[in-house]
């Protein structure tokens, strides 16, 4: 059932305007999150109501309806945004006391969209709701896809699409760049009432604390840093971290251009729009730390009375994200390898592993799935005198911790996935669901809900495109 409350229109009006729903001619239900709509209370909704309110044809009366402002440095470049092409319609609660965002997404034109129309094709819609509910299913922190409904029309692109709506579930759509644009303002009193919302909505713990806004950017910066680490530790490369494409929520939101890689490569870029590899696999930390210095300077007003003591603190601030990043990486990467101790040659061990990877060309997936099987021939770095030489380090590390072969392998099967949504599967399915034959898509996202099985079910999902042809991902507006 419908439990909305709209606590964002708490905040002054500058921060979202009020859009009318926009019917669209002939709306279908075309994918549907049985398990998403449970956990948030809405799995009692009849299937005329899900249609009529996820195509943004007939909203609950008690529905919010605000296109959100922020502002974004896209590709380094400030911006002043705002959701060109989405609707908030509420913040449901869920059955456990937590509230979330239910936003439209395709759902028609907005006071931001400028020159676009508002509307979404099918492909990049299903595209979102594939790989937001992997993210999901590998355990990184992520905004959901409740729904996908065909809108019985047409959206023109280079080509005419088939239209489209996704519902996305998010913690909230607060991003960086929405500080960014409450900065700009140029009004404190503006940038302290989204702060305090900021905080009561996702640091209550800070509330009352007098410096809860240095607390406030530390917990940001934390939450980022474990963030990246994650998508760095199963190979998803983002494509378009621009800074309103950073929550501060610490969920992975916005899935254009992005993709998982196949050859380890830290020079990957999968984007059209990045010439310049500035979102490149091995560029992620270092953006996500200079989104966060955005976010910090935004900021500086709030924590302290002195400008130069403000600053002083954002830097400090910003300072601390290397180590974090670092420390989460290698916790993670001796999970993946079933290290189960610390030791000060781990480093070594892992950058060599990597090092061998890249030169090898291996599949980042498989070579850590094969690792954890103990398949050594199957890595795709066997029989050379190198590997040799680190698998006899990496047997000798191993040997030095108490835990068996056996808890060693259920460690690393928690953490390094059988299955990814490959591109070119992803490309396939959504091929099909494309031409009216949904079955593969429905069948892949199932498989997709627990990676870490290991089940030869899904073995047809392990196998990497042939050749090492180069994949490229756009925008998908």
């Amino acid at each position: 059932m419908w439990k909305f409350d709209h606590s964002y229109l708490q905040l002054p009006e500058t921060f979202y305007s009020k859009v009318e729903e926009t019917p669209v001619q002939s709306p279908k239900m075309f994918m549907w999150n049985d398990e998403l709509a449970k956990e948030i209370g809405l799995d009692d909704l009849h299937e005329q109501e899900k249609v009529d309110v996820f195509s943004g044809s007939e909203l609950p009366e008690s529905s919010a309806k605000i296109a959100q402002a922020y502002a974004g440095h896209q590709f380094g470049n400030f911006t002043m945004l705002g959701d060109g092409r989405a609707l908030l319609i509420g913040e449901q609660q869920k059955p456990n006391g937590e509230r979330v965002d239910i936003q439209l997404k395709g759902s028609g034109r907005t006071p931001y969209s400028r020159s676009g129309d508002g509307r979404a094709a099918l492909k990049p819609m299903l595209r979102e709701y594939v790989i937001s509910e992997a993210m999901h299913g590998l355990g990184v922190p992520t905004t959901r896809s409740l729904a996908v409904v065909t809108t019985g029309e047409l959206v023109h692109r280079e080509t005419a699409l088939q239209g489209a709506i996704l519902t996305r579930v998010a913690s909230s759509h607060l991003r960086v760049g929405t500080f960014e644009y409450a900065r700009a303002l140029k009004d404190d009193s503006m940038l302290k009432d989204l702060a305090d919302y900021a905080i009561q909505r996702h640091t209550p713990q800070f509330q009352s604390a007098d410096n809860r806004y240095a607390y406030f950017l530390d917990e940001v910066i934390k939450r980022q840093a474990k963030l990246v680490s994650q998508w760095q530790l199963v190979g998803f490369i983002h494509g378009v971290m621009n800074t309103d494409n950073m929550t501060i929520s610490g969920e992975t939101i916005d899935y254009g251009p992005c993709a998982f890689m196949d050859t380890y490569d830290p020079r990957t870029v999968f984007s059209s729009i990045d010439q310049d590899a500035r979102y490149a696999y091995s560029n992620q930390p270092y953006m996500a730390n200079w989104n966060l210095a955005r976010l910090a300077e935004a900021l500086v007003p709030l924590l302290s009375d002195s400008q130069q003591e403000g600053v002083e603190i954002a830097q400090e601030a910003i300072g601390r994200f290397k180590d974090l990043y670092q420390i989460e990486m290698i916790q993670g990467m001796r999970s993946k390898l079933g290290l189960m101790s610390e030791e000060s040659g781990d480093g070594e061990l892992i950058g060599e592993l990597l090092s061998q990877m890249e030169q090898r060309k291996t599949d980042f997936t498989n070579t850590f799935r094969a690792l954890t099987l103990r398949e050594w021939a199957e890595t795709g770095l066997y029989g050379t005198k190198r590997f040799d030489d680190w698998l006899e380090n990496y047997e000798a590390r191993l040997s030095r911790q108490e835990a068996t072969k056996e808890e060693v392998m259920s460690q690393m099967k928690r953490v390094n996935p059988a299955i990814i949504p490959r591109n070119h599967i992803v490309e396939d399915v959504l091929r099909h669901a494309n031409q009216g034959d949904s079955s593969h898509l429905i069948q892949f996202v199932e498989a997709l809900k627990d990676p870490y099985s290991y089940s030869s079910d899904h073995d047809s999902y392990t196998k990497p495109p042939e050749g090492h042809q180069p994949y490229t991902t756009y925008c998908g507006t």
